[in-house]
């Protein structure tokens, strides 16, 4: 089963405004200089500077096209419900991935969840674990990440939440390895409290995998 990546466009929090701006332009009359003739030569010249133009101009969008693909996420494996991606752009970026098998309540429209566990070793990040719940939530909201029992605090923005203290992040995903259901809990900034319940299923094996292309 091959499992789609979140249109990360999730992680894009900021937004930009365009600058306007207004230039004033000058005129005067002024004599128009007859344009020179133009012999076939130079005309056969003029061509082939337009060719060799025309011949840069594709190269220059084939390059920029190869490097934006170099930076696509692509789909290196897959254990059980988890995928394991790899990303390799200026900075290379290797991360595991999931989706919920359950969402309650299953009625309420929302857009796709997922859980992310990333490293980016030239950030020296690794094994960061991220959740993007699918809607936006109040900034430093209420949300909670259960494993058999064991709550972890979560810290939310917009539609996103992270482990609240870092230093519980390994022991969480210990946690998450020797058990078989992830359960993440948030409220919307409209009061609605959602749960999402996690498969555990192939994320050792999908984890171990990622975590060999960013060593």
């Amino acid at each position: 089963m091959a499992l789609c990546l979140a249109g990360l466009s999730s992680a894009a929090w900021a937004q930009s405004d365009a600058d306007s701006s207004t230039s004033t332009h000058r005129t005067h009359k002024s004599a128009k200089p007859k344009a020179p003739k133009s012999s076939k030569k130079d005309g056969s010249k003029k061509e082939s500077a337009k060719k060799e133009s025309a011949k840069r101009g594709h190269a220059d969008k084939a390059e920029a096209s190869d490097e934006e693909d170099a930076g696509k996420p692509v789909q290196i494996a897959t254990f059980g419900d988890w995928g394991a991606f790899l990303a390799e752009g200026k900075e290379k970026t290797c991360y595991v991935l999931a989706e919920p098998k359950e969402r309650v309540p299953d009625k309420l429209k929302r857009d796709p969840a997922y859980i992310f566990i990333s490293s980016r070793p030239d950030e020296n990040i690794h094994n960061e674990v991220s959740v993007t719940m699918g809607f936006e939530m109040k900034d430093g909201g209420d949300a909670e990440a259960d494993v058999a029992g064991t709550t972890y605090d979560l810290v939310s923005k917009g539609p996103n939440a992270w482990i609240k203290n870092p230093a519980q992040e390994a022991q969480f995903i210990s946690a998450l390895k020797k058990n078989a259901k992830l359960v993440v809990k948030a409220t919307s900034v409209k009061g609605h409290t959602t749960t999402d319940s996690y498969s555990l299923a192939g994320l050792s094996q999908a984890l171990e995998r990622a975590n060999k292309e960013c060593r």
